[in-house]
């Protein structure tokens, strides 16, 4: 019988130890025996919590920040990240349903210890610095919406952990369909700024295409690169890996294949959609502001100021804090539960679900909620924006994990990647090293 062992060890040090999340693995069923469509219908979810990283609000920032000083130039740093992503994230799927392993797993059962702690502690930096800008954009589209100081938002967006563990206890399903009506939320807001702002749609087409100025200004590329820090982003990789597992599909290989295919079909879908919302936010930023003469927005605060005397309408600064809070919401759900895949798989950690939750929380927003405080206001606009240059440097220490193990059949049997599908993704893992070590260089001497 064609049935692959998942306890094997295969090209592994260690055999699979108990899986991450383990009160929701394997929970929502996979039917073998419906209709085609209605077996792709069992996988739709875990793409659209994925989504979710690619239009955080630390994206928000980068994006708002490219568009009024760069207009649309930078649309073409959105596009080739969400190509980049949708490469990435389908490599997390084939990890996941090959190895029976995350990602954080795999890095534990691959290397000795000396290496996968040091990942382990990359990944958490990466936790933190995602945690930062998901709590600051939650607290602004409070502050935006309701009145409610900096400080206090930041403190109420703990409560997220209360959220999960109800959503949790009814069903993943549950969890998916709040992140999923969330993204509607946000679609409907965007649609309207968008016709509102009414962009050029010429210039916004020929912002597509690449242009070398990226490479050579120093400037634009720290944007460009926080763009991308905040699009293809490191806990997305393990949160996909750990997420895709929840689905109760069956262990033989070709149970294993169709799996793959329905997980990437999801993954892609979702994240065109994300290109989508992530290109709106530099379209309107580029419409809005950068039209207008206003070349230095930054923060989220002014720019939803700003909306209502541009835009012509009083709604506009409004639509812009219901999707802001939405894109906080659906963010700290998402970073929570790959902090949780991030210490479960990397240390072994073995708690009661709430517990686990509390820990990995804690460790995220403590230090979110510290420079929140201290910064106020002020600083907040360069505080998200240095978050997703953080993020791009640390993504490497996942991707490059991430494409060996998927490159390598003694680990990933009859489901390792073709290899035109390996070389794609070494050269984006080249590609994403090589510009941060441009940022570096660029920053180490000037």
């Amino acid at each position: 019988m064609d049935i692959v062992n998942p306890k094997t060890k295969r090209g592994w040090r260690s055999d699979v130890g108990e899986a991450s999340l383990s009160d929701v693995y394997r929970t929502v069923e996979a039917p073998r025996n419906g209709s085609r469509w209605r077996r792709i219908a069992a996988f739709v979810g875990p793409g659209y919590m994925v989504a979710v990283g690619y239009m955080d609000p630390g994206n928000w920032s980068t994006s708002l920040a490219g568009g009024s000083k760069f207009g649309y130039a930078l649309l073409t740093v959105a596009l080739l990240s969400n190509l980049m992503a949708i490469v990435l994230q389908s490599l997390c799927a084939r990890l996941a349903i090959a190895s029976g392993r995350d990602l954080a797993q795999a890095c534990r059962d691959a290397f000795p210890k000396y290496v996968s702690i040091p990942l382990w502690a990359f990944a958490e930096i990466a936790i933190i610095a995602t945690d930062i800008a998901e709590v600051i954009g939650t607290a602004i589209g409070l502050n935006l919406l309701f009145g409610i100081p900096l400080e206090l938002g930041v403190l109420i967006t703990a409560l997220d952990v209360f959220l999960i563990l109800y959503l949790q206890k009814i069903g993943f399903r549950w969890v998916e369909a709040f992140v999923i009506a969330l993204l509607g939320i946000i679609t409907v807001c965007f649609s309207v700024q968008i016709f509102l702002a009414d962009p050029e749609w010429g210039a916004v087409i020929r912002g597509f295409f690449p242009t070398t100025e990226i490479v050579s200004n120093p400037e634009m590329l720290y944007l460009a690169l926080g763009i991308l820090g905040a699009t293809v982003m490191p806990h997305n990789l393990y949160l996909h890996s750990g997420i895709v597992q929840t689905r109760a599909y069956g262990h033989s290989v070709p149970e294993k294949r169709e799996a793959l295919t329905f997980a990437t079909i999801d993954s892609t879908v979702a994240l065109c959609f994300a290109l989508l919302i992530n290109a709106s936010i530099l379209i309107l930023a580029a419409a809005a502001f950068h039209a207008n003469g206003k070349t230095d927005v930054v923060e989220l605060g002014e720019a939803s100021s700003l909306l209502a005397p541009l835009l012509g309408l009083a709604i506009a600064p409004t639509l812009f804090g219901i999707a802001l809070l939405c894109c906080g919401l659906n963010s700290t759900v998402t970073a929570t539960l790959a902090g949780q895949i991030i210490m479960e798989g990397f240390l072994k950690i073995r708690l009661q679900p709430w517990m686990r939750r509390l820990i990995t929380r804690a460790i995220a927003i403590v230090p979110a909620a510290f420079v929140t405080i201290w910064y106020g206001d002020a600083g907040t606009a360069e505080l998200l924006i240095l978050t997703q240059v953080v993020l791009s440097l640390q993504l490497s220490f996942a991707v490059f994990p991430l494409v060996m193990f998927t490159a390598n059949k003694a680990k990933m049997g009859e489901l390792v990647a073709p290899r035109w599908l390996s070389a794609v993704a070494y050269a984006i893992a080249v590609v994403i090293a090589g510009l941060n070590i441009k940022l570096l260089f660029d920053f180490v001497i000037g």
